[in-house]
């Protein structure tokens, strides 16, 4: 608390009764409006300040908010300065520990910096690592939800790629998400890039499918085989798919 006193006082010029009534008012324990209306009358934005806080809590309620999912914390400041009204804070109550989870106010000036025109608004960031790292910690993520930046990777056999383009295009064309692998690695090498990132689907593409006018594909989740033509084969990846992003992240 030393330290905060000096600040205002050392790098603000306020007074030390200045300072002191501003930490009395951000720690205030009690009633929030109690101390606010105390104050009112000194100052126009202040008041201006107070009766929007007062606002939001008269209307609070009927956003479905019920008064034990809310407080008013007189200690909140945002670190950017270009908030102009309330600003709100969102933590879970079972986690305190990771902090603020979502965060935001008011900023009727912002747009100044970018426009002529007056633009106010209000928003929110969402800290999505401290909400994943819950999730996680808890169990809660279904490992059955693809986050795979494919569909299905494509491994060419022969050296000649023009095939495994087409193919891969084709299958782009009917929906899907697809790498080619055009390193010249060991199969098991390959295999296990398709395994690491959680790619569903490998595609093998070798002299004997390419003479035969049909591809080889592995379910890597169940590790079945199926050689059949391209165009039977790519529906069926895409039914499959659709099962598996029906599946629901949270939860199993």
């Amino acid at each position: 608390m030393d330290k905060l006193t000096g600040m205002l006082t050392d790098e603000l010029g306020l007074s030390r009764v200045q300072a002191d009534e501003i930490i009395g008012l951000a720690t205030y324990q009690g009633d929030p409006f109690d101390i606010l209306d105390k104050y009112k009358g000194r100052n126009a934005m202040f008041d201006t300040g107070v009766d929007e806080l007062a606002a939001v809590k008269r209307h609070i309620a009927g956003f479905g908010v019920p008064d034990s999912h809310f407080k008013i914390d007189l200690s909140i400041a945002r670190g950017l300065d270009y908030y102009t009204g309330t600003v709100y804070e969102t933590y879970l109550t079972d986690h305190p520990e990771v902090g603020s989870v979502c965060s935001g106010g008011r900023y009727d000036n912002l747009a100044e910096y970018y426009t002529d025109r007056t633009l106010p608004g209000v928003g929110i960031s969402i800290g999505l690592s401290r909400l994943f790292y819950i999730l996680q910690e808890q169990s809660l993520l279904n490992d059955l939800v693809l986050t795979a930046p494919a569909d299905v990777l494509v491994i060419p056999m022969t050296d000649d790629l023009s095939h495994a383009v087409s193919l891969a295009t084709s299958m782009r064309e009917a929906g899907l998400r697809v790498q080619i692998y055009g390193e010249n690695k060991k199969f098991k090498t390959r295999l296990s890039y398709a395994d690491k990132l959680g790619i569903p689907f490998v595609v093998f593409l070798g002299e004997d499918e390419i003479k035969s006018g049909q591809i080889s594909v592995k379910d890597m989740q169940s590790g079945a085989q199926t050689t059949a033509s391209a165009g039977l084969l790519t529906a069926g990846i895409c039914e499959r798919l659709k099962t598996l992003r029906d599946i629901a992240p949270i939860g199993k």
